[in-house]
C-alpha cells in the first residue's frame, strides 16, 4: 500500500472514531456545536473514503483509453471535497441561526468537553500525519485531506472555547454564536481547495518557479542556441513540459537528441518527487513566428 492511500485509510478511521463520539455526547447534551462537529466528522470520512478511491484511480498508469493517466482525477476529488465542506458550513451555520432564534439548555457539559478534548488530540495527530504526507508525496488529495482536518482542528478548538464559557459562566449564546463563526471559516477555507482543483482542471501552468527553473536548465546548455512554444501543465503528480529547443543547422540529429536528453534530465532533477512528461522537439533553426498569430501568447516564449 502507498503511503497516499495509507494517509487515507488512517484519516477514515479516524472519522470514524470521532463520529460515534461526538454523536452520542451531541444527542445527550443537546450542544448544537458538538452535533454540528459530529456531522461535519461524518463528512470528513465520506471525503476520506472518496480520497481513497481518488488516490487508487489517480495512481493508476496510462492506458490505451487513457494516455495521459489519471492524474487529473485528484483535481475532481479536491473540487468535490471543497464543495463538500461548503456545504457543511452552511449547514452549521443553519443549525446555530435556529438555535439563537429557539435557544435550548445544553446539558452533560463534562462529557461534551470531554468529547471535545479527545476530539483535538486525534484530529491534531492526524493533521500531522497528513501534512508530513503531503510533503513527501506533493499529493493534491492529501493536501485537501489535511486542509480539511485543519479546519476541524479550529473549529473544535472554537467548540471546546463555547463548552468551557457556557460551563463557568451559563452564557449558552456563546454556542450558536461560534457556530456561526466556524461556518463562516469553514466555507472560506473550501474556496482554496475548489480554486486549486479547477485550475487543475483548465490546465494552469507549473508554479512561476518551476517554470523559471525550467528555462534556466534550458539556458544552461550553451549548444541550445535558443529556445520557444515552452507550455506546462499539472495532472495530479504528472507534470507535462512541452517545448521547441533550436540548434545549429550543422549539428547531426545525433548530438542534438543528445543535448536534449541532459536538458531533460536538468528538468526532472528541479522536483525528483514529480513524474515528468517532457516533450522536446528539436529545431534546426527559430521557427517561433510560424503561427503566431495562433497562439500569441507564446511569442515573446524564448530565450532572446
Amino acid at each position: 500500500m502507498t503511503m497516499q492511500k495509507r494517509a487515507t485509510v488512517v484519516s477514515s478511521s479516524v472519522a470514524v472514531t470521532l463520529v460515534i463520539v461526538k454523536l452520542i455526547v451531541g444527542i445527550i447534551s443537546g450542544s448544537v456545536a458538538v452535533l454540528a462537529s459530529a456531522i461535519d466528522s461524518g463528512l470528513d470520512l465520506a471525503v476520506s473514503l472518496f480520497n481513497y478511491f481518488a488516490v487508487s484511480n489517480a495512481e493508476k498508469p496510462a492506458s490505451e483509453k487513457f494516455n495521459y493517466g489519471l492524474g487529473k482525477v485528484e483535481a475532481i476529488a479536491a473540487v468535490i471535497e471543497g464543495v463538500v465542506i461548503t456545504m457543511s458550513g452552511l449547514f452549521i451555520g443553519y443549525e446555530a441561526i435556529k438555535k439563537i432564534i429557539h435557544p435550548e439548555p445544553i446539558t452533560h457539559l463534562d462529557a461534551s468537553i470531554g468529547v471535545m478534548v479527545l476530539s483535538i488530540v486525534l484530529t491534531g495527530g492526524l493533521v500531522a500525519y497528513l501534512n508530513h504526507v503531503a510533503r513527501v508525496t506533493d499529493n493534491m488529495v492529501i493536501k485537501s485531506d489535511a486542509l480539511h482536518y485543519k479546519t476541524d482542528l479550529l473549529s473544535n478548538g472554537a467548540i471546546l472555547v463555547s463548552l468551557a464559557v457556557i460551563y463557568f459562566t451559563d452564557f449558552f449564546l456563546i454556542d450558536a454564536i461560534l457556530g456561526i463563526a466556524i461556518a463562516i471559516y469553514i466555507i472560506y477555507s473550501a474556496y482554496e481547495l475548489i480554486h486549486e482543483g479547477i485550475l487543475m482542471l483548465l490546465d494552469v501552468a507549473l508554479d512561476d518557479e518551476i517554470v523559471e527553473k525550467i528555462v534556466e536548465a534550458i539556458k544552461s546548455e550553451p549548444k541550445v542556441t535558443d529556445f520557444h512554444w515552452l507550455k506546462t501543465r499539472k495532472a495530479g503528480n504528472d507534470y507535462f513540459v512541452d517545448v521547441h529547443l533550436v540548434f545549429n543547422p550543422e549539428m547531426s540529429l545525433l548530438e542534438a537528441h543528445r543535448i536534449g536528453d541532459a536538458v531533460e534530465e536538468k528538468i526532472k532533477a528541479i522536483d525528483p518527487r514529480a513524474d515528468w512528461l517532457i516533450n522536446i522537439h528539436l529545431d534546426p533553426y527559430d521557427d517561433s513566428d510560424v503561427n503566431v498569430e495562433e497562439y500569441p501568447q507564446f511569442a515573446g516564449n524564448s530565450a532572446k
